[in-house]
């Protein structure tokens, strides 16, 4: 029954973000009021319930900071409520422009084709772990009620909507990041909700000041506010920004999304691609021209590169493969909020473009993660020696969702290209394009020496049969199709999303030449050679032993060493712990972007006064 629920919920979103994308890809932002005159009030009434309980929590998990900044958040939004929202006559409205519909078609098909693969992923967790309670029903609910306030709070003009939708966000994160019950899930649960409840007291100030601007509720609307022109816009700009920033776990607040990785892969997915952190670049680029042009959007910038260069450098020291995920989610967020800090209609365009193809690369890897780990025991990459032998097919996947990370012609690649050519061209832009190219050096590293570990031939392991459920393995071939079906389609999405959305926005849009399209489907053509040959290795192949320097071997890589001594020759990648660990790189980082925040917050303060 509930599978069966899933599974049709799945397909009625999938088709109906489909549909939007036929009927509202062209043309202007469309808008349509909401005749409910009660709406205000019962969103102030969920977000008190939803205070409430996450009062209880803090109460009844000991943990003092999450009571007392839900009691903050919880007082700001009343103070709202009894003073300001009485005099409020701007109608909520809700729109749909070309940004929001790509938002929606990330969160409607990519969200949704993960809930679908957590019905087989689930299953085999509490078969493997049978001291953790089986309690799919709410994880279900909680995936599509998450899934639920995504699609909310992309298609809110109001600023009060946004934030009621937003909230909710941060206690589904919560919920699913302590689904194990687990005292280690229990803690990061709090951790991810505490850093994600600073962002939302930043946005009730920012929903305050908003009130005291224009008591009437005229800047409530986003629409109202890129549309204003004043000055004052940009406080809340740069308060909406901190809120980003956390949700979107840039460094200072990068922990609370590496802590998240506890939880049941299908979440660390869901997270990572189609809802948390992607709605913290969405309110950013939202508000990227606010703050292109500006100190506050510069030291945002800033904050969003030095996050890139950083988490990819600490992405280098670990063997975890879900840690790896994480610090290059976390790198590549950086660089989306280092584009829409600068802001310039080039950078909004590949900030776009750096969403769309992350969500989909990211989903499947942390997918084919999460099936490995449920096949071999161990999602360390060193354990992923021979994946193209043990599971041929998901190691296919795997490789083709690296390529998507970092190769030419996949997307993220092609993101960062437009990237580079855009900061050359802004303000300080210098500063950015060294960061981009030292940072993009070293995430070349962390991804081939992990694709060379799974393509590599190990001797003494074979395929294991009884290998994967069908219903994940089709989820991760429709990832895989879509990461290689999106590239093709590349140029399409930008002419008829990317382009027109800031066009509109900006006035001036941008693309790619023909000449480097035409050079980058051939890439394409050609990079997908290695990993379709890969499906015919064991058919007919020939297998040699190993050389070892002369020395007697045998097939298990075992060598005869000195003193008649039988030696075992092992592999192992380099990780460079003392130069890119997190104890030395986090803690750097941590700091210079908790300065660059406080700075941004000063700078903030003194628009206001």
């Amino acid at each position: 029954m509930r599978d069966g629920l899933v599974r049709v919920a799945a397909a009625v979103i999938i088709l109906v973000s489909a549909s939007l994308l036929v009927t509202s890809s062209t043309g202007a932002a469309q808008y349509f009021p909401v005749p409910l005159a009660e709406s205000g009030v019962l969103i102030f009434l969920a977000e008190m319930l939803i205070s409430a309980f996450l009062i209880y929590m803090g109460f009844k998990y000991r943990n003092t900071l999450a009571v007392i900044l839900v009691a903050v958040q919880a007082t700001l939004l009343v103070y709202y409520e009894a003073v300001f929202a009485g005099g409020m006559h701007e109608p909520p409205s809700l729109f749909i422009d070309q940004f929001s519909l790509i938002m929606a078609l990330i969160i409607g098909i990519i969200g949704t084709l993960i809930g679908v693969y957590a019905l087989g992923y689930m299953k085999t967790y509490h078969d493997q772990h049978p001291a953790v309670k089986d309690r799919q029903k709410m994880f279900f609910f909680v995936v599509f009620l998450f899934l639920s306030a995504m699609f909310g709070l992309v298609f809110s003009d109001s600023l009060l909507w946004v934030f009621f939708f937003w909230e909710i966000t941060t206690l589904c994160s919560f919920l699913l990041i302590g689904y194990s019950g687990t005292a280690e899930s229990i803690k990061n649960a709090f951790l991810a909700l505490n850093m994600n409840l600073a962002g939302g007291i930043a946005f009730a100030v920012a929903i305050l000041y908003l009130s005291v601007i224009s008591p009437d509720g005229t800047y409530m609307s986003i629409r109202a506010l890129l549309d204003s022109n004043q000055a004052f816009v940009l406080v809340p700009a740069v308060l909406l920004s901190f809120a980003g920033i956390t949700k979107a776990a840039l460094m200072p607040f990068s922990s609370w999304l590496v802590g998240a990785m506890v939880a049941p892969t299908p979440v660390s997915a869901l997270l990572h691609s189609s809802t948390m952190v992607k709605a913290g670049v969405y309110i950013i680029v939202r508000f990227s021209p606010v703050l292109s042009g500006s100190i506050e959007g510069l030291i945002i910038a800033l904050i969003g590169g030095f996050t890139f260069l950083l988490a990819s450098a600490i992405a280098i020291s670990q063997r975890n493969a879900k840690k790896v995920l994480a610090y290059s989610t976390i790198a590549n967020l950086g660089l989306i909020v280092a584009c829409a800090g600068v802001g310039t209609y080039k950078l909004v365009w590949a900030a776009i473009l750096l969403i769309l193809f992350h969500a989909i690369a990211k989903s499947l890897l942390f997918l084919c993660v999460g099936t490995v780990e449920q096949r071999i025991g161990s999602k360390d990459i060193e354990d992923m020696s021979g994946l193209i032998v043990r599971l041929p097919k998901v190691a296919v996947m795997m490789f083709i969702g690296i390529a998507g990370m970092f190769l030419a012609p996949f997307g993220m690649l092609i993101s960062k290209y437009v990237a580079l050519e855009a900061f050359v061209e802004a303000q300080f832009g210098l500063i950015f394009v060294a960061i981009l190219a030292f940072g993009g050096s070293i995430t070349v590293f962390f991804w081939s020496k992990w694709m060379g570990k799974i393509i590599s031939v190990d001797p003494t392991v074979s395929e294991l049969k009884d290998s994967v459920h069908k219903e994940m393995l089709m989820i991760l071939t429709v990832l895989t199709g879509l990461t290689v079906l999106v590239t093709l389609l590349f140029p399409v999405i930008s002419a008829s999303l990317i382009e027109p959305f800031v066009l509109q926005v900006y006035g001036h849009s941008t693309g790619l030449s023909q000449d480097n399209l035409t050079i980058m489907v051939m890439m394409l053509f050609l990079l997908m050679i290695m990993p379709l040959s890969m499906l015919w290795y064991g058919r007919d192949q020939k297998t040699v032993p190993a050389y070892m320097g002369g020395r007697p071997a045998t097939a298990g890589l075992a060598f005869a060493g000195s003193m008649g001594v039988q030696r075992q020759t092992s592999l192992i990648n380099y990780y460079f712990v003392d130069l890119f660990g997190e104890r030395r790189l986090l803690m750097a980082g941590t700091a210079l972007c908790f300065g660059l925040v406080l700075l941004a917050g000063i700078l903030a303060v003194g628009v206001v006064l």
